[in-house]
């Protein structure tokens, strides 16, 4: 992959210009700059572009390319407005450097499936380390007794089951009455299936907090590229609630 002149090979946990520091003893928490809006966020708010030494423009979801390549904040609908105008492919040549960049019409839908691609596969290791809960009657039984950290439901789950989940998790946590919601993920029960080689997955849950901020991680960045908005940290109005990619 490409690295432009300004960022070093060795450098993709480098911040651009101040990290912003965050209370206490925590990490500082990476920015990187938008190439498309020059807007500076949290890295894990944007998606990493790289380019082949042959210099195809593709999607890094997993970050692992030399170099710290191009990044972007703006949501698909965005990049594909961006990439028509022509102003996609200037910020790419800018960002590195050369205009001898081969840009795919369809890397949009490239950044979509590898987003949900990286996302599914996060899915797949939490369900292999025993913190992923599937079944409804396992989530309800579950939930109820406090031992689920986050619920997701697919986007196709019938309107009354997620409402048996939602109340069934809020009792656990003892929340109820505070319209709590689980996530209603941008993947149907088809894909989920599929993903996780199990028949019909409708509902997940996850058993603890570092497994929940796990999933939300590759979660969040999803829903934001595809112009959803994210709920708050309770998953209160679910995805009509203020957008906050930032952990």
């Amino acid at each position: 992959m490409r690295t432009p002149p300004n960022e070093r090979l060795t450098s993709d946990i480098a911040e651009t210009g101040k990290a912003r520091k965050a209370s206490g003893p925590q990490k500082a928490c990476p920015e990187r700059r938008c190439i498309l809006t020059g807007a500076t966020e949290s890295r894990d708010a944007l998606v990493r572009l790289a380019a082949s030494p042959s210099g195809l423009v593709l999607p890094d979801a997993q970050e692992k390319a030399p170099g710290r390549g191009a990044w972007v904040c703006s949501s698909r609908s965005a990049i594909e407005e961006a990439q028509t105008n022509g102003k996609l492919k200037g910020a790419l040549a800018r960002a590195f450097k050369t205009g001898d960049l081969e840009i795919p019409e369809e890397l949009p839908q490239k950044i979509e499936d590898a987003l949900k691609r990286v996302f599914l596969d996060r899915l797949g290791l939490e369900m292999r380390v025993g913190a992923l809960i599937l079944g409804t009657q396992r989530i309800a039984e579950t939930a109820r007794a406090g031992g689920i950290s986050a619920l997701f439901h697919a986007s196709d789950a019938s309107e009354d089951g997620r409402k048996k989940l939602d109340q069934a998790w809020r009792v656990g946590r003892e929340t109820e009455g505070s319209g709590e919601r689980g996530w209603t993920l941008p993947l149907d029960r088809d894909a989920l299936s599929v993903a996780l080689g199990r028949d019909n997955v409708v509902h997940l849950g996850l058993a603890n907090d570092a497994a929940a901020a796990r999933v939300l991680k590759p979660l969040k960045r999803l829903m934001h590229y595809l112009g959803q908005e994210i709920p708050d940290e309770s998953g209160r109005a679910n995805s009509r609630a203020a957008t906050d990619t930032n952990d």
